[in-house]
């Protein structure tokens, strides 16, 4: 199947467990199954705005707004949120987490409460060299911090639930090429969604 996919020009996963990232990504392949359901009117995960703030490189020491573990000690993808009148956990944004559902779960108990986030991106697993490894029993993903490692939520897709996890358990892991994606799902399982696609419910089975 590791010989079909680099056929195919597909993302590259070495024996080392190294992702290679190819020269030129893939073009988008079949269509993308949504989970039913989407985050708030205003809340699309774009941060195309002229006024959109761009990603910054997560800070040595940072915290992640939702468990309170050091971002960037661990594995998994990393998230950043940032709110147009408002001051995540009460420092500068943007909200910054360890793992993207976890951002979710606090980007949806925000928009209750009425707050309205301006940018909201994620680790682009397309734009790096990432690593898959086993520690202690379990698939784990490398950690990306760097500004250049993040896309907005709204231009990737994920796969939900597969058996690679990060910091926080099993998670949404996200590739804006969607051939890339497919591909990561061939090999390590769990469903396609878009950020329009992820609501409560699917968070709700993450983590675990």
């Amino acid at each position: 199947m590791r010989d079909e996919r680099r056929a195919a020009g597909d993302a590259r996963i070495d024996t080392d467990g190294v992702r290679r990232r190819p020269f030129l990504l893939a073009g988008a392949g079949a269509a993308t199954t949504a989970l039913a359901g989407c985050l708030g009117s205003g809340s699309d995960g774009d941060s195309d705005g002229a006024d959109a703030p761009a990603a910054v490189t997560v800070p040595e020491g940072a915290t992640c707004d939702v468990c309170g573990m050091t971002i960037r000690q661990h594995p998994g993808p990393t998230t950043e949120i940032f709110y147009a009148d408002q001051r995540p956990n009460g420092h500068d944004n943007p909200a910054r987490f360890d793992s993207t559902w976890e951002a979710y779960q606090y980007e949806f108990e925000r928009e209750n409460r009425g707050w309205d986030d301006v940018a909201f991106y994620v680790t682009d697993y397309s734009a790096v060299d990432y690593e898959v490894f086993e520690d202690g029993g379990d698939t784990l993903i490398s950690r990306h911090y760097e500004a250049s490692a993040f896309a907005p939520a709204g231009d990737v897709t994920y796969v939900v639930d597969s058996e690679v996890k990060g910091t926080m358990g099993r998670d949404l892991i996200a590739f804006t090429s969607e051939s890339d994606a497919e591909a990561f799902q061939t090999e390590h399982g769990g469903s396609l969604a878009t950020h329009d696609g992820v609501t409560p419910e699917v968070v709700a089975g993450l983590g675990k």
